[in-house]
């Protein structure tokens, strides 16, 4: 089967299979992760290999761009303190709690490679979480936190893993050194983000009478300032992120209402096949990492996977509640400006908890590990890391993506009824 015909036959299975999930009362996300793995051992299926790098451009830009265009930006002004600890703060806790368990659980694992491990697993992926739960009424502050945190955690986890790898090549880790890193990475994303918004922002002013050059300008600027600031070493992450922001102020400002429909109608379907193909391509590659294991290390590294599949969530849950008594403690003495609105309640702190799910990002990082080092060597346990990353992003998918409508259902949050579906109520 030529390359091109098994992304046709990816895209059409995809849609009748999201057709199907309504029916079948399971989430699509699901549906197509459990499809995915189906149709990898089909015999003669070849191998749909993942280019980490196309996945960064393809996949992140326009995602993340959506999110940051939809998300209220007073609601995430209010809930940054939360979106920060989880985005942050709870990146590298994840990425450490992972890492000891990994040394000291799977045999021949150093320090550096558990840390390697921690990172790829560290960052959550919001977008299965709002595609599970889409329809369920999640309150809107729950809905806020989780998109906020898919904003900017995705940046953290990715750093996280450059440190890493570096250890594991033999760089010295200076934490000082790491941390102006990355402080300047964060910046820099901001700085080219600003200023690619403030860009097409005077483009669109111009020329925002022409529909269709107009929504072109808008679907293809998340790819182009992604690359700049690639380009520049700093955050293409962030980057989107503020322009998706930048841009959303200013086009509820300028735009026609014929422009914000049409380019939401747009928008929805590429976020939609972007979404689709995520899951099922996240199915795809449990056969392929399955053959790159001899048979005796499978069922120890599935062991090893649940273990930190478990000690992920407990770390999450852990923190999560941390935030929520640290909130409630900061409003009563009256610090850092913490409103009422801002305060976590048990139930949210629940869902957010169990909306730990790992997904396409930590897939790509793993697959994108560096096959040999620098003297030539190749590098150690590589198979074992990329199984185990997969084995793991398809527990917390399946495991807990199953499981989460009925954890929302049964938390019934406060707020639920004053909730939005995970469907943005913003129009482009």
């Amino acid at each position: 089967m030529e390359n091109y015909s098994i992304v046709i036959f990816i895209l059409a299975s995809m849609i009748m299979l999201s057709s199907l999930a309504d029916s079948l009362k399971i989430p699509y996300p699901i549906l197509l992760v459990i499809a995915g793995i189906g149709m990898g051992f089909i015999p003669g299926m070849p191998h749909v290999a993942l280019n980490p790098d196309v996945i960064f451009l393809i996949f992140l830009p326009p995602l993340l761009y959506d999110a940051a265009f939809n998300i209220s930006a007073d609601d995430f002004k209010t809930n940054l303190n939360t979106i920060a600890a989880l985005a942050i703060g709870l990146v590298f806790l994840t990425a450490c709690g992972i890492a000891v368990v990994a040394r000291y659980m799977i045999p021949d694992m150093s320090w550096p490679l558990a840390f390697v491990l921690g990172a790829i697993l560290s960052a959550t992926d919001a977008v299965a979480a709002i595609s599970i739960t889409k329809g369920l009424g999640l309150s809107h502050k729950t809905t806020t936190i989780l998109e906020g945190e898919s904003l900017i955690n995705d940046a953290s986890a990715l750093v996280t893993y450059h440190f890493a790898v570096a250890a594991v090549t033999g760089t010295a880790f200076i934490f000082w050194r790491a941390s102006l890193e990355f402080v300047i990475l964060m910046a820099g994303g901001f700085v080219i983000g600003f200023i690619m918004s403030k860009l097409l922002g005077i483009i669109l002013n111009r020329l925002h009478h022409n529909v269709m050059v107009t929504i072109s300008f808008m679907l293809l600027m998340p790819f182009v300032t992604y690359l700049i600031a690639e380009e520049f070493h700093v955050s293409g992450v962030i980057a989107v992120v503020v322009l998706g922001i930048g841009i959303a102020r200013f086009s509820r400002k300028v735009f026609p209402d014929t422009i914000k429909h049409q380019s939401k109608t747009i928008w929805d379907i590429v976020i939609f096949l972007l979404n689709g193909l995520i899951f099922i391509l996240i199915g795809l590659e449990f056969p392929y990492v399955v053959r790159m294991l001899d048979h005796d290390q499978i069922l120890p590294c599935i062991g090893y996977a649940f273990v930190i599949t478990l000690v992920a969530l407990a770390v999450r849950m852990i923190r999560v509640f941390m935030q929520k008594r640290n909130l409630q403690r900061a409003f009563r003495d009256k610090k850092h400006r913490i409103t009422e609105a801002a305060l976590l309640d048990f139930e949210n702190s629940i869902i957010i908890s169990w909306s730990g799910m790992r997904g396409i990002v930590s897939l790509a990082i793993a697959i994108g590990l560096p096959v040999a080092l620098a003297d030539g060597t190749a590098f150690p346990q590589r198979n074992t890391i990329i199984f185990i990353s997969v084995v793991v992003v398809l527990f917390t998918l399946i495991g807990q993506g199953l499981t989460l409508p009925w954890i929302v259902k049964l938390a019934r949050p406060k707020e639920a009824g004053e909730g939005r579906s995970s469907q943005s109520t913003i129009d482009y």
